[in-house]
């Protein structure tokens, strides 16, 4: 028996060696759990959306109106999903606890696979071809994305200097997101504008929730501190009415698969290029970064063209088809 148990323990061991840090080998099954509940959350929310739309017989593609969203909060399946949201998100910030950002964000891409499945099954539009590969695109780009992560992330102190940076990077993505959908997207909804800029959004938010993370761990909690929970909570707020308004434009499994691709992107841009998180990863690990950030952002543009659900509400619109300009009525 003792010869099985020592050899039982230097496998296990070696795999702790592999990728480490120890507290990664925590940190993901948590991500994980997260990413469940994020997609369930996500599913909830968007037929509370779709509901307060069809009772007050009125869009929320330019814009959620203060009325639908206090009628949201009456909606139990939005309230059901918002809790749910709220789980996945503490699930993150755990999870942020124990393992580096730029490993942690990405596994919330398997929350687009749970999401596909539950809206297929709900709206019954069965995923296509087309929109099969540009999952895997999204969901291959990511995972290849946390396996070279898991090998060469490494944590390293936030200075002053850095944090002022994210701040002021936010407080710039805050003020040109808002002024791009008050001067034209509100008016040109495109679902692809608000996934994007809530997956901006969020990038910056569980940048911010680490860095107070470990600031409370190491108890330095200051005016540092402070400003990064105002300027968390200031992209919450915006980052979660442009995912509303996202469910009045477009299916919960394309918002989902935009915000699990540019979040983690824009999270780990953050990591490697300021809080210098892969400091010591080879050129190898960028050039592998790089090339699954691009599959990944390929499989969210292919998704929004190929997505069953798309495309069958854009065929009941009344638009101009074919050389012969007929027209699909509306249902």
């Amino acid at each position: 028996m003792l010869p099985a148990e020592v050899i039982l323990n230097d496998v296990a061991n070696d795999l702790v060696g592999v990728f480490r840090d120890p507290g990664i080998l925590i940190g993901i099954p948590i991500a994980l759990l997260g990413a469940v509940f994020m997609s369930l959350g996500a599913q909830y929310q968007h037929r509370g959306v779709v509901k307060v739309e069809r009772l007050a017989n009125a869009s929320g593609a330019s814009g959620l109106s203060g009325g639908q969203l206090l009628q949201l909060l009456r909606r139990p399946s939005w309230v059901a999903g918002t809790v749910m949201l709220g789980l996945g998100i503490t699930c993150q910030l755990t999870a942020l606890a124990f393992a580096p950002l730029i490993l942690v964000q990405p596994l919330g891409a398997v929350s687009l696979v749970i999401t596909t499945l539950l809206n297929a099954r709900i709206s019954g539009h069965k995923p296509t071809k087309a929109s099969v590969r540009s999952i895997i695109a999204c969901v291959g780009g990511i995972l290849i994305f946390v396996t070279i992560a898991a090998f060469v992330a490494t944590e390293q102190p936030i200075s002053q200097s850095e944090l002022l940076t994210i701040l002021g990077l936010l407080a710039v993505v805050v003020v040109l997101t808002a002024l791009a959908w008050w001067l034209w997207m509100r008016k040109h909804a495109r679902p692809l504008f608000y996934i994007v800029a809530a997956g901006v959004l969020y990038a910056f938010v569980a940048t911010l929730a680490k860095v107070v993370i470990k600031n409370i761990q190491e108890g330095d909690f200051g005016w540092l501190s402070i400003l990064c929970i105002v300027g968390l909570l200031v992209a919450v707020t915006l980052g979660a009415y442009f995912v509303q308004t996202a469910y009045s434009v477009g299916p919960p499994d394309l918002v989902i698969a935009g915000l699990t691709v540019i979040d983690p992107i824009v999270a780990v841009v953050i990591g490697l290029v300021i809080l210098q998180e892969a400091a010591t990863a080879g050129a190898w690990a960028i050039a592998g970064f790089v090339v699954a950030g691009l599959i990944a952002v390929y499989g969210v543009f292919s998704l929004t063209r190929n997505h069953p659900q798309v495309i069958s509400d854009s065929q009941e619109l009344p638009l101009q088809r074919g050389s012969r300009g007929d027209t699909a009525p509306p249902r």
